[in-house]
């Protein structure tokens, strides 16, 4: 049994205190070193796949994002369900958080504000995602060992970039303030994810493991990441059928760079016009019926004037 100190549920000084006491000498044997290199790889395909690039990019239909949701929701039920069952395995235990981090009713409550009341009526596992979820039932009932493998790139991403993904979503489909729909980002038990990530791989290293598993683990991380990547390209797939969503009575989507406040014809719409974005605000002004009339007239004669000039 752990002790106080490693207690899965231990409190924030408990965290703060064993981050103290841990040696930043980091080996390459360790597994957190292991997996880092070892998924170096598949983490980088994963990151250039069509849905995230387009999801980084703003580029993300609220349909889309809502079956993501759905893929995020099975997918945790099922990672949160085996992890449960191994709470007391010694080789998953010290990494049992569920209070810090389990997933599924966060993920509860951005479907309910999607789909209503009902949404456990109106949503299904598609075809990767289950392929996903089996992989981790599997994986929970005859390989506990491997379960890290799947924690690990569930968890650590979600504290990671994940908390990019959060801004994205929030700003491109322009959802409340109050974080309804990306409660799935909140992790409210964890008031800095700097250090618990670096009590987490603390305790992945002091998991007594031989060489062989250790190999599995990395092995299994790959797959992990091969279990999102087709769930990514399912998502990409459906979001090309897809009808376009309007954005905002016609408002261009923002390319993500700068502040999309300091953009008068965002700023414009947004209620809080500034200074800046020169080009957006001629793109506005062209779309107005007479500028576009005087734009046409002056066009004629310049091509009237080129062909004379070639002539």
């Amino acid at each position: 049994m752990p002790s106080a100190l490693e207690s899965p549920e231990a409190g924030e000084e408990d965290l703060l205190h064993y981050e103290e006491m841990e040696d930043n000498a980091v080996s390459p044997l360790d597994l957190s070193e292991l997996l880092k290199e070892g998924t170096k790889e598949s983490h980088d395909r994963a990151e250039n796949t069509q849905f995230v690039k387009d999801f980084l990019k703003g580029r993300i239909k609220k349909e889309l994002f809502k079956l993501a949701t759905v893929a995020l929701y099975f997918t945790y039920s099922a990672l949160e369900e085996e992890m449960d069952h191994n709470k007391d395995n010694p080789v998953f235990a010290p990494l049992y958080f569920p209070v810090e981090l389990h997933r599924r009713e966060a993920l509860a409550k951005d479907l309910k504000y999607f789909y209503g009341e009902d949404w456990k009526e109106k949503i299904q596992c598609s075809e990767a995602t289950q392929q996903y979820v089996d992989r981790i039932h599997h994986v929970g009932q005859h390989e506990p060992e491997l379960l890290v493998a799947h924690t690990y790139t569930r968890y650590m991403g979600d504290l990671s970039g994940g908390q990019v993904l959060k801004k994205v979503a929030q700003r491109a489909l322009k959802l409340p303030s109050t974080e309804e729909g990306i409660q799935f980002y909140v992790f409210d038990n964890i008031s800095n994810a700097q250090q618990f990530k670096q009590l987490y791989r603390a305790r992945m290293n002091a998991l007594d493991l031989d060489k062989n598993t250790k190999e599995r683990i990395v092995e299994e991380a790959n797959k992990a990441f091969r279990f999102n990547m087709q769930v990514f390209d399912e998502l990409d797939k459906i979001g090309r059928s897809l009808a376009e969503e309007a954005q905002d009575g016609g408002l261009p989507v923002h390319d993500g760079k700068g502040d999309i406040r300091k953009c008068p014809y965002y700023a414009d719409k947004l209620g809080t016009a500034g200074p800046g974005c020169p080009f957006h605000a001629a793109v506005g002004l062209a779309r107005q019926p007479l500028v576009q009339l005087v734009l046409a007239a002056c066009m004629a004669v310049a091509a009237g004037a080129a062909a004379w000039y070639i002539l």
